[in-house]
Parts: C-alpha cells; structure tokens; sequence
C-alpha cells in the first residue's frame, strides 16, 4: 500500500503545476490590460484558455491518482 500512497502522490502534483501555471498566466495578463486597456477582450480569451487548459492537466492528474488507488489499493 506504502508504493500505491507515493505513486498517487506523485500524480496528484500536476496540480501544483497547474496553479503556478495560473498564476503567472493571470500576473501576465493583469500587467499586459495594464498596458494596453484597448486589447482588455483579447488577453482576457487568451488567459481563460491557457488557464482551461492547464485546470485540465491537474484533472487529469487527480484521475490517474484515483485510479491507481482503487486499481492497485486493494491489493
């Protein structure tokens, strides 16, 4: 069970990933409509996408880390 915890661990840190990635995507966008408030619509699509996106990976790490815990926990 002790390899099964590490593994699913180790999944589980895509989301630490994820909110760096958020983070330094919402810090650019905030400092990009401060420079140009005319372009506000278009880094806005721009952030929400690249945040999806990253949001997505982290799910996906949560999955694979359910899985291997009901997959191989029993065992």
């Amino acid at each position: 069970m002790g390899l099964v915890a590490i593994g699913a661990a180790i999944a589980v840190l895509t989301g630490v990933g994820a909110g760096v990635g958020i983070g330094i995507a919402t810090a650019k966008a905030t400092e990009a409509i401060a420079r140009q408030p005319e372009a506000k619509k278009d880094i806005r699509s721009a952030m929400l996408l690249g945040c999806v996106l990253a949001e997505a990976t982290a799910i996906y790490g949560f999955v694979i880390a359910l899985l291997i815990i009901v997959m191989l926990g029993g065992k």
